[in-house]
């Protein structure tokens, strides 16, 4: 059986990339591999750990390009292109994909927000910002959410969510943490396959 063929884009310290190459060889993801890397930022860790899991990976550098959407788009699908990627994941990438790129793959790429849609998404809405605008809006609960990706931030359908609780005394990286490896961990290897195993059947 040939398998999917997914890159992951990545901004930096790439844990959700070690989830999903974890994943990949625990067999959670079967349907698809993990072909490519590419950080919108270099000396990023999470190229680290694509060179120890012999991934191949590379920089599109966002900020070469500025504003020009579409110009960052193409340096991506240069290698989108040369490794027959099927399915894009964004695993912490945070910069906006450009137009073409998201109708490309419309349905074929997922992202993973660290809060429950549509609660605390949209632009400004990404790190820390999420978790402590959770915290001080007094939520018990948070999560994780995956959903696709259009052209407008946070807004494609929503394939998974997982609630986690926010305790007491919770800080914005504690929260951030827990909802890392209660959720986030979980939910996207787990929406990754679903999606690999779909576009495989087809």
């Amino acid at each position: 059986m040939s398998k999917v063929s997914v890159a992951v884009l990545v901004s930096g310290g790439g844990t959700n990339l070690q989830a999903l190459i974890d994943a990949e060889k625990n067999g959670i993801i079967n349907n698809g591999h993990i072909s490519v890397v590419i950080s919108s930022k270099p000396g990023v860790y999470a190229l680290e750990r694509a060179e120890k899991a012999g991934i191949p990976h590379f920089v599109a550098e966002k900020k070469k390009f500025g504003d020009y959407t579409e110009a960052f788009g193409n340096e991506i699908k240069k290698y989108l292109d040369e490794y027959g990627a099927q399915v894009i994941v964004l695993a912490g990438f945070l910069s906006k994909l450009s137009e073409s790129l998201c109708e490309e793959y419309k349905d074929r790429i997922l992202n993973v927000h660290p809060a429950l849609i549509p609660s605390f998404c949209g632009k400004g809405f990404y790190g820390l910002h999420v978790h402590e605008a959770a915290l001080e809006y007094g939520v018990k609960v948070s999560g994780a959410t995956v959903h696709l990706v259009d052209s407008e931030y946070d807004h494609g359908r929503i394939i998974m969510q997982k609630a986690v609780e926010v305790l007491d005394g919770d800080t914005p990286e504690t929260l951030q943490q827990r909802i890392m490896v209660q959720a986030e961990h979980i939910i996207l290897p787990q929406a990754v396959e679903m999606l690999c195993k779909e576009i495989a059947g087809e």
